[in-house]
């Protein structure tokens, strides 16, 4: 079945993200996210703030995908956060467990990357939850741009590890149409 088959008022608008990336860096760990909102091929806002602090401030969320997902979403990981308390990866592992199981949430679209002084996850509805051998994740429309971006100045700039963000989003949106230089960063110290 193709598009052409499917009424107009049934078809769903495709969606796309948003870049967010977070790097790990000489005892720092940043993570920033571009401010644009699409829908469709138009852009509906450029300056939407894409992270969150969580409990206390101690943990930063940035997501991508739906806006309403990815708040629903935050909304259950703090809750599992507080479930567990100081154990970071097993919140996120059950947050993402319940996300590929459960049917109503596993229609949810959205990504997030969760940061804390001691970890950054990457967790999708797969029921995947990632940590990086390397301290880099991205993700959305221009994540793999921008993750390549920051590799390439990780191992070739003597960058603090919020610049090898806002740098590599910067790179990012200059590739991405989904993605602007309208760009948040959020960082503090890290046990790396």
């Amino acid at each position: 079945m193709n598009d052409q088959s499917i009424p107009a008022h049934s078809r769903r608008i495709p969606a796309r993200s948003t870049t967010i990336l977070s790097v790990r860096h000489n005892g720092q760990v940043a993570i920033g996210g571009d401010g644009q909102v699409t829908y469709g091929s138009s852009i509906l806002k450029q300056d939407t703030r894409k992270l969150r602090k969580l409990l206390n401030d101690q943990v930063i969320v940035g997501f991508a995908g739906s806006t309403a997902d990815a708040f629903a979403l935050m909304e259950r990981f703090e809750a599992k956060a507080k479930d567990y308390p100081g154990n970071l990866p097993r919140a996120a592992t059950e947050l993402a467990r319940d996300w590929r199981t459960d049917r109503m949430l596993r229609r949810l679209e959205a990504m997030m990357i969760v940061v804390n002084p001691e970890h950054s996850l990457l967790i999708t509805g797969q029921g995947d939850v990632v940590s990086p051998s390397d301290g880099i994740l991205g993700i959305g429309s221009g994540g793999q741009f921008a993750v390549a971006a920051a590799r390439g100045l990780v191992r070739h700039a003597s960058l603090s590890a919020a610049d090898i963000v806002r740098e590599s989003l910067a790179i990012a949106s200059e590739i991405d149409v989904y993605t602007n230089s309208n760009i948040v960063v959020e960082e503090f110290p890290c046990r790396s």
